[in-house]
């Protein structure tokens, strides 16, 4: 398939409103006529479901949890960024747009980046409109503070905990649809197939997670916006319930899954403490603002500290390496995610790491606290402190904060086209599912923005030139196309039950988790994704011989959803190592350790890789095939990128 991003002709600037004065639209007699399924209701479902309800069209909403307030969004801490320049410090829409294609190491499609730079602006005003509360400075107007990856102060926060502000928002929003009857709410429903008719989504199975009944819906036109996929390296910050299935099922369904090795390792987050961990907890990037990054200069040093024999407080300012600010002068601490966290590895790899296992770095707050009060960094980072001190028992007023990188974000997801449909016609997907706007790294307080863009203000525009092409005519479940894969779903369901083995769904989930963080992790070579691949083939046989799911399909059966999900993400971590092994280069979070600069850096391969690569379900057990969306950069050059 040739794939069209479809992105308009024209000036960058000029591109997304020349874009909606073309698109067809349906007039608001005829809205009532259509319905629209949206899966997922956290930032990117809840708005988009909220917004095409207020628009006209029937919604019917699902979500695996017991309410749409438990979507993994709230747990977003630092913020979220716009070109508001409220600071006046030089920001601008180009200056987002510039920064977010080069924090994505120029792996983005540069019509997509402009217009989340550009509706990043809207999106602030909707959300205080909705009663978010923004942090504010003492003359009342919105405050904002710096990121990695950015010179300027564009990011808006409610103190750490702005995803759940945000959520609370487009909840409010949603719930007043689903008052008035235009938004249908299924909660405790996972979706695990797509229905297609004549090569066009509509409509979806699912499985009542209280029941375990399957159910079919029926739609005009079907939205993903279920997440990422970070939970295939078992250990990630995401929360647990996190899994890549409604993507997945679509991905065997038709839709291309596009630069799946792309996933994001954030810097500070709580190092591992020992085997018996479910997830790790992030720690807020925003913390890298006044908080400064270190390691003892020596590896005795460090040897003494990881012994008790010293506490990192003792240790003199000469004997301590900011390194991130030796590196990087420019940026120094505000580097971007996959700068840092390659860099905290460098330390550890020396023998320069901290804490009982050599695994983590120092983010100290001894400075700020000292030229500013502890009371003023309570004011702006208190829950965080409080979190932090709450699980490690240490008092990081008193004592630096240790910190390691974790599988955080995926930037990887579903192919979409500039109006976010993916190769199935009928099909979008938005949010975190989606791989449109990052490019190979995602810089911070990104991730709501463009959730939010694509909700409240991107696909409620472009799904309407899709449905003013499409009969209003009602969708029947009753079409065989929904007999079939409501047959194929029960038919899997029996399956993974009648294995009957002996090792548990976690089981096999933490296998594949070391897996793929030791092999197609923070760094990669092309022998260990080798390596990998094999050993997940192995893995893959011995799941559908030996895993035990215990109950039965019809009651509630977490045993029976853990494995369901698992087998996605095997199958998945299979894809992503294929992915990794053919970009013979590095760039952002893709770190290949054969393709580096003199210094360590990340080294693209522009000439044969400023690509997507889209990857087509070809059958099971087979290979599937790279389709390739050539990356046209005309508004910005091509350089090594530096944060120097």
């Amino acid at each position: 398939m040739l794939l069209e991003s479809k992105a308009p002709e024209g000036p960058l600037a000029e591109k997304w409103e020349k874009h909606k004065f073309n698109v067809k639209l349906v007039n608001p007699a005829n809205k009532r006529k259509y319905d629209v399924i949206v899966v997922g209701t956290g930032l990117a479902g809840g708005a988009a479901a909220a917004s095409l309800a207020e628009l006209g069209y029937n919604v019917k909403a699902f979500t695996y949890h017991d309410s749409p307030r438990r979507a993994h969004s709230i747990a977003a801490q630092g913020g979220i960024n716009a070109a508001k320049n409220y600071q006046n410090d030089g920001d601008s829409v180009f200056r987002l747009f510039y920064d977010t294609i080069k924090g994505g190491d120029y792996r983005a499609r540069e019509a997509n980046v402009y217009r989340l730079a550009q509706v990043s602006v809207n999106i602030i005003d909707q959300c205080v409109a909705q009663g978010v509360p923004f942090a504010r400075e003492y003359g009342g107007l919105l405050a904002n503070r710096s990121f990695g990856g950015a010179q300027v102060s564009r990011t808006f926060y409610a103190r750490g905990q702005t995803g759940q502000q945000l959520l609370l928002g487009a909840y409010s929003a949603l719930s007043r649809q689903i008052a008035y009857g235009k938004v249908k709410m299924y909660t405790r429903s996972e979706m695990l197939d797509v229905v297609v008719i004549d090569g066009q989504a509509r409509g979806i199975v699912t499985r009542n997670l209280i029941t375990g009944e399957i159910e079919t819906h029926s739609a005009h036109a079907v939205v993903l916006a279920t997440g990422g996929y970070g939970n295939v390296f078992y250990l990630s910050t995401n929360a647990m319930y996190c899994n890549v299935t409604a993507a997945w099922r679509a991905h065997k369904k038709g839709a291309y899954f596009a630069n799946p090795c792309f996933t994001q390792i954030h810097p500070t987050c709580i190092p591992v403490s020992g085997d018996y961990q479910s997830k790790l907890t992030l720690m807020s990037e925003s913390l890298r603002n006044d908080g400064r990054v270190w390691v003892p200069k020596t590896v005795e040093m460090a040897e003494r500290v990881r012994k008790g024999e010293i506490k990192p407080q003792d240790i003199a300012e000469d004997d301590r390496d900011y390194f991130l600010e030796r590196k990087y002068p420019a940026f120094g601490n505000l580097v971007p995610r996959d700068v840092a966290s390659r860099n905290a590895k460098m330390m550890c790899d020396e023998g320069r790491g901290v804490g009982s296992t050599g695994l983590a770095v120092y983010l100290d707050f001894s400075d700020i606290i000292k030229r500013t009060g502890a009371e003023a960094v309570s004011q702006k980072y208190g829950n965080l402190f409080d979190m932090y001190a709450k699980i490690t028992d240490e008092d990081p007023y008193k004592q630096p904060m240790r910190i390691y990188p974790a599988v955080h974000y995926t930037m990887g997801g579903l192919w979409v086209d500039y109006n976010l449909q993916t190769t199935v016609p009928g099909l979008y997907a938005t949010g975190e599912c989606n791989f449109s706007d990052h490019g190979a790294n995602r810089l911070g307080a990104s991730a709501l923005m463009q959730g939010l863009a694509d909700g409240y203000f991107v696909i409620p525009y472009t799904i309407g030139d899709y449905l003013a092409q499409t009969p209003p005519k009602p969708v029947s479940t009753d079409h065989p196309a929904f007999a079939e894969a409501k047959a194929g779903v029960q038919a899997r369901t029996e399956q993974l039950l009648n294995i009957k083995g002996n090792r548990t769904p976690d089981d096999f989930h933490k296998i594949l988790g070391h897996i793929m963080w030791e092999y197609c992790g923070m760094a990669r070579t092309a022998e260990g994704l080798k390596h990998a691949k094999a050993e997940i083939q192995k893995l893959k046989k011995e799941f559908w011989s030996d895993v035990k799911v215990v109950g039965s399909g019809e009651e509630m059966n977490q045993a029976l959803e853990k494995a369901g999900r698992i087998a996605d993400f095997i199958e998945l971590g299979e894809l992503m190592v294929d992915d990794a092994l053919n970009r013979n280069e590095s760039c952002g979070g893709h770190f290949r350790e054969e393709y580096q600069t003199p210094d360590g850096e990340a080294l693209r391969d522009d000439d044969n890789y400023a690509y997507v690569a889209a990857w087509e379900y070809m059958g099971d057990n087979q290979p599937e095939k790279l389709n390739k969306e050539e990356l046209t950069f005309e508004n910005v050059k091509l350089t090594q990128r530096s944060y120097k």
